[in-house]
């Protein structure tokens, strides 16, 4: 059997926590900025856990993490 690939996309997004769980960044926050009040901005920059029905999918392109 061959070895199991990473999904190099998903390796960019996500990390892994030590109990397991994915870590991931929020969107819109790339452009259009000028129109987003400076606390929606803000909080945009915090981390969110990846929530428990897409885990399964983020762990099978992560195989080796």
């Amino acid at each position: 059997m061959s070895k199991l690939k990473t999904h190099r996309g998903a390796a960019k997004r996500f990390k892994v926590t030590g109990s397991g769980k994915f870590k991931r960044s929020q969107a819109f926050t790339s452009h259009i900025l000028t129109k987003k009040s400076t606390k929606r901005k803000r909080q945009l920059r915090a981390t969110l856990i990846v929530c428990k029905a897409d885990h399964r999918s983020v762990r099978k392109m992560l195989p080796n993490l």
